[in-house]
């Protein structure tokens, strides 16, 4: 699954939210273009470029669902999941 591919509804049930709640479809749209900035930004990869990485679709689904679940306003911890973290270190192209 390519990542421009992957839906809010298709978050929601990866979160097992009902996928037709209006207000969880605008949560977890809001959420998708978080993690989109967040992966961009990390990889320094463009929309086109993310495409071809089959396997950062699984770190979209993991982030949406951690921000999803951990949706408080002060930061606990500043620690990346590891999965994560290694999917997007094997792409990036933003050594700074």
């Amino acid at each position: 699954m390519q990542v421009s591919e992957i839906t809010p509804g298709e978050l929601a049930k990866y979160a097992r939210e009902d996928e037709t709640d209006t207000e969880v479809l605008s949560t977890f749209t809001l959420i998708l273009s978080a993690v989109k900035a967040y992966i961009k930004g990390y990889t320094g990869l463009s929309d086109e470029q993310l495409d071809t990485k089959e396997d950062v679709s699984i770190a979209v689904f993991v982030l949406a669902n951690e921000m999803y679940e951990n949706r408080i306003f002060t930061v606990k911890d500043n620690n990346v999941n590891k999965v994560v973290q290694s999917i997007l270190d094997m792409h990036s192209i933003n050594l700074l």
